[in-house]
């Protein structure tokens, strides 16, 4: 008899490893998140790591026409 379940596990854990955590907050609420922060439009909003955490990247652009990147953390939907 082999043991096939241990090897199993091993697997499962380590491909669980390997995938991204999830977010807890999402896309939509991040550039709500950083449109609150500048007062400004959103261009574009992507999954990044800050500091080792997952967030999300949103630029936007200001109403003096600046544009900003702003980080949102992915777990509590806070400014970093």
């Amino acid at each position: 008899m082999t043991m096939k379940f241990p090897s199993l596990l091993l697997a499962a854990v380590l491909l669980a490893a390997t995938l991204p955590a999830a977010a807890d907050v999402s896309r939509e609420q991040a550039a709500s998140a950083a449109q609150r922060e500048t007062g400004g439009r959103v261009l574009s909003v992507d999954r990044a790591q800050a500091g080792g955490r997952p967030a999300w990247r949103v630029k936007v652009v200001t109403r003096g026409g600046e544009v900003r990147v702003v980080l949102i953390d992915a777990a509590s939907g806070r400014p970093m």
